[in-house]
């Protein structure tokens, strides 16, 4: 449920604005530089590089996410689309299975946009509060042209753009005026371990460039009488073990040069997974201890971070209780 009066980003667009956009952002794939590896490859042939992805987007799941932050499930869940494949190489990534071990086309193959404006739609009707794009950082201009598409046949719930910041400004542009919600998680704020467990030195400079843009476009977090986000930059962190001096450093830099209001996610469930084992990355094959993870959150305090995000009841029993 949306409250009343609210109308997504997109349906304020002049009229053939987002079809115009979706036409110059698939024509770009011709010269591939969707993300900020600029891989160049001619991607309306099939042809991939580092994200293994061809002319269409890869869909792995789609269904209605009770997981997410309370602002988003709400009572019904996050509309949530998780794309296959991913621009970056976390040794430590959760969704391993579906970001780097998928061959291309062996497994899944793409999705055309009708396809994904349909799985849009049938969210919707499911009563998902919003449209949650995971990992869309590859395929920009496959979002948009599905956006266009499901738009055209009633789609009306904000889009959330649930992303690693490894983001291109050349996506965030067209972007604009498209999400409502921006979600990025700022891993690291060094190049060096960016280099060592992303697999992409200049990923802080780019989550810093594109974190700001994100701000620029949509502002913080506005979250309606009904509990439910509608606009605005949702940042989340992965607090890792032993490394609170790169959490320290982000939310220094999230307060000082984005917004002390910016609405923060501290996450606390790291885990080994993927490629993390006593043999290899040892230093980070432990879960986060509870004493660090309160220190990451005084440590949000004292640069003047507010807005936390504080799990409520699960969505399930809040449904109870709101039949009550």
């Amino acid at each position: 449920m949306i409250q009343a009066g609210f109308r997504p980003a997109y349906l304020h667009l002049p009229s053939g604005e987002l079809a115009a956009r979706a036409e110059r952002a698939v024509a770009a794939l011709a010269d591939c530089r969707a993300c900020p590896r600029d891989c160049r490859v001619n991607r309306l042939e099939d042809k991939w590089a580092a994200c293994k992805t061809g002319r269409y987007a890869v869909v792995n799941s789609a269904f209605p996410h009770l997981g997410e932050e309370d602002c988003l499930r709400g009572w019904s869940g996050s509309g949530t689309i998780f794309f296959s494949h991913c621009n970056l190489r976390c040794v430590f990534c959760q969704n391993y299975d579906i970001s780097q071990t998928v061959r291309p086309g062996a497994v899944q193959r793409g999705s055309p946009p009708q396809d994904i404006a349909a799985t849009m739609l049938e969210l919707q009707q499911e009563s998902c509060h919003n449209i949650n794009f995971v990992t869309p950082e590859h395929v920009v201009p496959q979002v948009i042209e599905a956006v266009a598409i499901a738009a055209e046949q009633g789609l009306h719930l904000p889009i959330v753009y649930n992303t690693s910041a490894y983001d291109a400004m050349e996506s965030l542009e067209l972007m604009d005026g498209i999400v409502d919600i921006y979600m990025p998680d700022f891993k690291y704020w060094s190049p060096e371990r960016s280099g060592t467990y992303l697999k992409a030195a200049d990923y802080p400079e780019a989550a810093r460039t594109a974190v700001k843009e994100m701000h620029r476009q949509v502002g913080d977090l506005v979250i309606d009488a009904n509990g439910l986000a509608q606009r605005g930059v949702l940042l989340r962190h992965l607090v890792m073990p032993g490394q609170l001096d790169e959490t320290r450093a982000i939310l220094e830099w999230i307060a000082a040069e984005v917004s002390p209001n910016t609405y923060v996610n501290l996450m606390d469930q790291y885990r080994p997974a993927a490629k993390v084992s006593a043999q290899r990355f040892a230093e980070i094959n432990r879960r986060l201890s509870s004493d660090e993870f309160a220190e990451a959150e005084r440590i949000a305090r004292d640069v003047g971070l507010t807005r936390l995000d504080e799990r409520s009841a699960p969505a399930q029993l809040r449904v109870l209780l709101r039949d009550v």
